[in-house]
This record gives C-alpha cells, structure tokens and sequence, in this order.
C-alpha cells in the first residue's frame, strides 16, 4: 500500500475542501479528523470518505460554512442543529463545547441533529482526555437501515458506533466500536478487496448468513447482523434501539424526519469532569489499578498479551506519523480523483 507524509496528506484534504466549497475553519478541521481516523487505524472513516465528503460539498448537499443552530441551552445541555454542515466540523466544535461546559458543571451533554457523516468517533476523543475530562460518543443515521434487530432478516437502525475516551496517568484508553458486527465501510471495503468476511455478519433476504460481501453491496434486501450474531444479538439490538432513542430521539430528529437526509448524523456527546466527582489524584489511582491489572492478567497464548482499548490505535498513530501514513489502493484512486476534479496536487507518495 502507499504511503504519504502525514502533513502532506492534512494540507492536499485542506486544498480540496477548500476547492469543494468549505470555509478554511471547516476545511481544516474536516481534514484534520478525517486524517484522524487513518492514523488511527480506522481506515474506513479517513481519507477514503475525503472524495466524497468534497463532492457533496461542491454538489450542495452539504454546506461548506454557515453557522449551528442552538435549538436549547441549559448549564450542562445543549441540543443543536448542525444544518448539513460537514460532520467532522461539529462533531469537534461539539466536543469542544463539551469540555468547556464540563469544567464548570462537572458535567456536559450535546445531541445534534443533522451533521453531515461524522466519520470515526475516535477520532475526537483525545480533545477531552488530553484535559483529563472523561468523554462518551453515540451516532446513527436517521435515514439509513442497514442493521437487522435480534431474529429478524430485514434491516432497521444503522450500524451506529459507540466511543469512550479515558485519561490515565500514561496514555488514554480509546474506545470505538459499533453495536453491528460489522460498519457497511468495512464491508466494502472486503468487497473492494474481493475478499470474504471473516464472519458471517450478513443476513439476505432469504434468511440465509452470508460472509460474501457482494450479499449486501449488490444484492437486495440484505442486512448486517447486531453485534453478537444469531446466537447473542439480543445485546447488540437492544444497544442499537438505545443508541438511536439517545441520539435521535434527544435530539428529536430520527427516521421518520430524515429519510432525505441522505448520510445525516445524529450525535450525542457526553464529558465529564473527574474532579467533580472527587478527587483526581484518587481517579487516577484506581484507573491506573484497573490497567495494570488488565496488562498483568496471564495471556491466553503466550505470544499475545492482553492490550488495553485504544493501546494499538496509539501505537499505529505514532508510527504512521514517522514513517508514513498507509492508504489502499482504492483510496489513494479516491485522493487522485479529487485532486482533478478540484484540481489540486495530490500527495507524493513516499519511497523511503
């Protein structure tokens, strides 16, 4: 795979952005936690949505500045409406917002209705645990069912991630996973690859499982199986319907509202304050415990030990910032089409 100099690839998704409509305070940031999520690992929610994420911009479909709508206030609540502006945009500007209101309340919470696709949610997590501030994140898509509840074949709710950032006295435990076995990005994705999954998290219409990613790119009808498959799935559906109820229904925006919306997200963001609840010397003792216990549990096999959440993404994170960040093929064709129709130069890729 090729790989680009990180700040090459931040300042070339700026240069589109910018080209594609956005003002530079959305362009850079839409950049930023695009990158984000490659660096991160999540390779699904990076650079490979940058084409199109410039592409509804120049089409109008989402709106490259403008200003969110405060629907309510309170000390500690907020309810906005993001008006199609660039999901990676919000979301950070929200978690901002919830920092600053979690320093003095010692707590905070935001819903937002109608961001435009906010791509990885780990990606804003260390905006709170670098001001040792504890964060949960919850999106869906009000207008996309991809996700079968536990024992039906047709598909309701989106995939819809989950993340939780953690500050420690070493490094933040990150947290980002969806209550489906699987995102409808990384389906593709093994689909562009022409590759099975590695799990049956397909149902087709017919009822059948599936591991072939064209069942659901190409076919009818099909859906993606809660987290936990056939057999436990009750507990991915029952967070699916949660999930949905705490950003759609907060933010009174779902599935009967946005079935035009297209990739509108909904979004709540929750921060707290340790130091509200005692002191953070004493947080960060028993957190600290609890890694230390979780590192020091024997392994399973001997030549993979017990990692924490969030310790391999770091790892990858700082890597790719020296040497490189990887993208496939298809997403490096994605960055050349974009550098065309916007007539950008596209990144180098590096040699070395």
């Amino acid at each position: 795979m090729p790989r680009f100099d990180a700040q090459q690839l931040l300042h070339f998704g700026q240069s589109v952005l910018t080209a594609a409509g956005a003002s530079p305070e959305i362009a850079a940031d839409t950049a930023k936690y695009l990158l984000e999520g490659d660096l991160l690992g999540y390779s699904t929610h990076g650079y490979k949505r940058l084409y199109f994420n410039a592409k509804l911009l120049a089409e109008g479909q989402a709106r490259g500045e403008g200003d969110i709508s405060v629907l309510k206030q309170r000390a500690a609540v907020a309810s906005w409406d993001a008006n199609f502006l660039p999901g990676p945009f919000v979301a950070a500007k929200a978690v901002r917002q919830a920092c600053d209101m979690a320093r003095d309340a010692g707590t905070a919470t935001i819903v937002v209705r109608r961001a435009q696709h906010v791509a990885s949610l780990a990606a804003y997590l260390q905006l709170a645990t670098e001001q040792g501030l504890l964060i949960s994140l919850l999106c869906s898509t009000p207008a996309q069912a991809s996700v079968a509840p536990f024992g039906g074949k047709a598909a309701v709710f989106s995939p819809n991630p989950f993340a939780i950032g953690v500050p420690t006295s070493d490094k933040p435990l990150l947290l980002d996973m969806s209550f489906s076995m699987t995102a409808a990005g990384k389906i593709r994705q093994y689909w562009e690859r022409q590759q099975p999954l590695p799990w049956q998290a397909i149902v087709r219409a017919d009822g059948q499982l599936s591991s072939d990613p064209a069942d659901y790119i190409e076919g009818e009808g099909a859906a993606i199986l809660p987290l936990g498959g056939t057999e436990l799935g009750y507990k991915g559906y029952g967070l699916c319907l949660m999930s949905e109820i705490w950003t759609m229904s907060l933010s009174n925006y779902g599935r009967l509202d946005g079935a035009s919306d297209g990739e509108s997200n909904a979004l709540f963001v929750q921060v707290l304050d340790p130091s509200a609840f005692g002191e953070t010397a004493d947080f960060l003792r028993v957190t600290d415990d609890l890694v230390a216990r979780c590192k020091a549990c024997p392994p399973l096999h001997s030549d993979s030990p017990v990692r924490i959440p969030g310790e391999r993404a770091l790892a990858k994170r700082a890597y790719q910032l020296q040497q490189g960040v990887k993208l496939d093929d298809a997403t490096w064709g994605r960055l050349q089409r974009a550098a065309q129709r916007f007539s950008v130069t596209p990144p180098t890729v590096r040699d070395d």
